[in-house]
């Protein structure tokens, strides 16, 4: 068994999401588990080098979590040949340039979502890699959460039969940043930032429902601004001029719908952050992030209408749990060690920059539907 090392350019990880999710619990878990397995035995160790704009951030970062390599030099990363991916999650806003550089260097690219702010951009960067011949990729992490990984066994086994309908429900209560500092960081609601709930949850979504529910050919959407003024990090008050909110109804190929809530404006009674509700003919689940309920048909209650008396079902009640069957790794993770395998040994790889691109699609027409408050076709992608 052999072990060879892999140098990664990790870009913009210094802010919360690279740092956490994809500096500490995947490069770095991978790296201090022994590296990636590939299909001969071989292992692969990433070594990466942190790349920022900030030298005392990447230095602390650095020694903390004892990583040899740092710069402030993109252009000196980029022109080592022993780092052969490329990844970036900095900025939205910079992100096509990014990656054109690193393309153009010959690097094999990643990178989180959404890919660019629009879809011609985001179409013209997957041409770019896919002509360059460089293997690329987009995170689409929640598709191994647990709560969706049963989902979709369930879908597969044929439990619900025909789906109708699927309720989707995201949020909770961001602090406007006053009197209880913000969870989140005040450029999410600063749409010339790059902020905005439909332009970052939109993407996720539309991959959640390719993937599990059917594909999209209509949509309607309608993006709200609930909370005006909120407070940034150093307490200075500030227009919040992106949609903290958006409401769409989705039409899938399937002729199931889909009912988008996601907000950042709602006080949470729900099993999770994030709840999908899925009915079917023969049965309906509901599943957060890591936990799934089932009731198939034969187990359906026969509830009566009649609001004169006091409701003595207990609806929550009549739902079984999924059971936890197997383990399941970090989703950032896992997803990582599938693109490591796809670059080293050209293993199977489906979520690439075109597919992320559908989610850009996806939140430019939710854009155009809510400016325009009509219905709206979702076509193919052009090639």
């Amino acid at each position: 068994m052999a072990t060879q090392s892999l140098g990664i350019i990790m870009n913009g990880i210094t802010g919360r999401m690279g740092m956490n999710q994809h500096l500490i619990r995947s490069i770095l878990a991978i790296r201090d588990q022994g590296g990636v397995t590939l299909s001969n035995g071989d292992r692969v160790i990433p070594d990466p080098i942190l790349v920022g704009r900030n030298a005392d951030k990447l230095k602390r970062l650095a020694e903390t979590y004892k990583v040899e390599r740092w710069t402030t030099d993109l252009d000196a990363a980029l022109a080592n040949k022993d780092d052969r991916i490329f990844f970036d999650a900095a900025s939205t806003q910079l992100r096509c340039e990014l990656l054109r550089k690193a393309i153009s260097a010959g690097k094999h690219v990643y990178c989180e979502k959404p890919i660019a702010e629009n879809l011609a951009d985001a179409l013209d960067i997957a041409r770019t890699a896919e002509q360059a011949g460089v293997k690329n990729g987009a995170v689409q992490d929640k598709l191994w959460l647990p709560g969706l990984l049963k989902l979709k066994q369930l879908n597969d086994t044929g439990f619900f039969g025909r789906i109708l309908s699927v309720d989707l429900d995201f949020g909770y209560w961001v602090f406007e940043g006053d009197t209880v500092p913000a969870q989140r960081p005040s450029w999410n609601y600063r749409k010339e930032d790059g902020g905005g709930m439909i332009l970052d949850m939109m993407c996720h979504w539309r991959y959640v429902i390719d993937n599990l529910f059917g594909e999209p050919t209509s949509l309607v959407c309608l993006g709200k601004t609930h909370i005006p003024e909120r407070w940034d990090e150093n307490g200075n008050v500030y227009k919040a001029t992106a949609d903290d909110a958006c409401y769409a109804t989705v039409e899938l190929d399937n002729d199931a719908i889909v009912h988008i809530k996601s907000s950042w404006n709602t006080r949470v009674r729900r099993d999770d952050l994030v709840t999908f509700h899925v009915d079917g003919t023969h049965g309906s689940a509901v599943a957060g992030l890591t936990d799934c309920y089932i009731q198939p048909r034969e187990a359906t209650p026969k509830p009566t209408w009649n609001p004169d008396q006091k409701q003595t079902m207990d609806f929550f009640g009549d739902w079984q749990k999924v059971p936890e069957r197997e383990s399941t790794d970090n989703a950032f993770k896992h997803q990582w060690e599938m693109f490591i395998r796809h670059v080293v040994e050209d293993a199977p790889y489906r979520w690439t920059l075109r597919e992320a691109a559908k989610g850009v699609q996806f939140a430019e027409l939710a854009l155009q539907s809510s400016a325009e408050r009509r219905w709206l076709d979702v076509p193919a992608l052009e090639k």
